[in-house]
């Protein structure tokens, strides 16, 4: 039997990348998935490379509506959510001298307020002793040059964890932040090469973390096994947020 055996899981943003890997393994444990993505034709190939027990469900995090129409598909076709990995968000380079409001307001939009939106939406079909995690940084306790406004917005989900715990205690929902390194995903492919050079240099192991070994710690914060884990920040990073 699987870890998430009977286990319905809703994960945004999980076309690529971590998210996806975390959505594949999540079925093999045993779960059920929902999965989104803001384009219908990476969301359609997503749930063929996860191949069963998935729904795919085009939307956006920063989208209220694309939300509800979530949850609602959610609802009709489960009528639970037992863990919630709130994985949508995104990060660009700027200086403090070349932060525009569209810089700061496209970035705070999906990163803090559909990560927030995503988990109180999700509440009315959660169960009772369910799992929230969320999709953190290590950029929220390092100062990486060029990335004020996303390590800002990574420090803001670290103090939701904390809140949204006791917010939620009655329930026994734990909530946690998963904070990952530098992570050989497409994600990073905007920032150039210099800049993944530099993420690169960080490490102590001297390359960046994978997709897989992202899904394993999630598949932790999912499951049983970190029964008496709740509001931590993770850092999955190779020991990079230490030095």
């Amino acid at each position: 039997m699987g870890k998430l055996e009977g286990k319905v899981a809703v994960i945004t943003a999980a076309t690529s990348g971590m998210a996806l890997a975390t959505a594949k393994l999540f079925v093999e444990e045993g779960a059920y998935v929902f999965i989104t993505g803001r384009r219908q034709d990476k969301l359609d190939e997503a749930v063929k490379a996860i191949g069963r027990n998935v729904t795919g469900v085009q939307g956006d995090a920063a989208n209220l509506g694309d939300l509800d129409r979530l949850y609602e598909t959610v609802k009709k076709e489960k009528g639970k959510i037992d863990v919630l990995f709130a994985s949508a968000g995104q990060g660009e380079l700027a200086k403090i001298g070349e932060v525009t409001e569209e810089h700061f307001d496209k970035t705070f939009n999906l990163n803090v307020r559909g990560t927030l939106f995503t988990v109180q939406k999700a509440l009315p079909l959660f169960s009772d002793g369910g799992s929230i995690f969320l999709n953190g940084s290590i950029a929220s306790i390092k100062g990486f040059p060029a990335f004020g406004v996303y390590s800002a917005s990574k420090a803001a989900v670290r103090s939701f964890a904390r809140t949204w715990l006791v917010d939620l205690k009655e329930r026994n929902i734990r909530v946690n932040v998963l904070s990952p390194g530098t992570i050989d995903t497409p994600i990073l492919d905007p920032l150039g090469p210099e800049a993944k050079e530099y993420f690169k240099s960080q490490i102590p192991r001297g390359e960046m973390g994978r997709p897989e070994e992202i899904a394993t710690v999630a598949l932790f914060l999912a499951s049983n096994d970190s029964s008496f884990v709740n509001g931590i920040e993770l850092f999955v990073d190779g020991g990079t947020a230490q030095i």
